[in-house]
């Protein structure tokens, strides 16, 4: 993949804040942050429902003492979950923008979805999103990875080994024509899918939604540096 020497990278790369309604409101950037560091990570991504709207106050929170991948994970119109990574929050946020010009237009009722919550780096509550996030989008799996990619991004399927919201339980296939060289499976069907999926690469995650659930430093990377491009060019399958 890489020349020179590789250092592990133990990740955790689909993570929910407060801002996704089924998120815990305990799922503040410190919170995040400080737990990840407490169990060892060295990388991680907040990938909120159809939004990046709290990355910033991560990487912020973070303070360059874990590495934060700008994310989101946005549900298609084939109610298809995919994971984006971006190397700036930037590049994330001209993607969100897209996104949200795609929301359902579907309000949220907090006592039904839960709160969504905006919050800076101190873990202040700025604000709330009224739209419901946890909906599909009208983008389509293939304006998904396309976008992701005009931004510079990574477009990985979510969670395929689940019976809901995956490529596979939705679609009933992986699309070739969407060039794909990485899938996430959840860690407790990996060891018996890996050999399935060989000719893909493998990422699992915790998909948290509460602290607790933030992974173990189980999974990792082998990169040459410890920055975002060398995360997204993991991710990539780069040779």
């Amino acid at each position: 993949m890489f020349g020179g020497v590789f250092i592990k990278l133990y990740y955790d790369l689909h993570i929910h804040s407060a801002l996704s309604p089924c998120g815990d409101n305990d799922m503040t950037p410190n919170n995040i942050v400080n737990m990840s560091i407490i169990k060892g990570l060295d990388v991680i991504s907040v990938t909120d429902h159809n939004s990046c709207g709290n990355v910033r106050a991560v990487i912020e929170a973070a303070d360059n003492r874990i590495l934060v991948i700008p994310g989101m994970e946005v549900e298609t119109s084939e109610e298809v979950h995919v994971t984006c990574y971006f190397k700036t929050v930037e590049s994330a946020e001209k993607m969100w923008a897209e996104v949200k010009k795609n929301y359902s237009g579907i309000k949220n009722k907090e006592e039904i979805f839960g709160e969504q919550l905006y919050m800076d780096s101190q873990d202040n509550i700025v604000g709330k999103e009224d739209n419901l996030l946890v909906t599909a989008t009208k983008l389509s799996i293939h304006d998904v990875f396309t976008l992701a990619r005009s931004f510079g991004g990574v477009a990985i399927p979510a969670h395929i080994d689940r019976s809901s919201y995956s490529v596979l339980s939705n679609l009933g296939f992986i699309p070739p024509e969407l060039d794909i060289n990485t899938v996430e499976i959840t860690p407790k069907n990996r060891e018996k899918l890996e050999n399935d999926y060989k000719n893909y690469q493998i990422v699992s995650n915790s998909d948290a939604h509460y602290l607790e659930d933030i992974s173990e430093p189980f999974y990792y990377m082998d990169v040459v540096s410890k920055n975002a491009e060398n995360v997204l060019e993991y991710l990539c399958k780069m040779e």
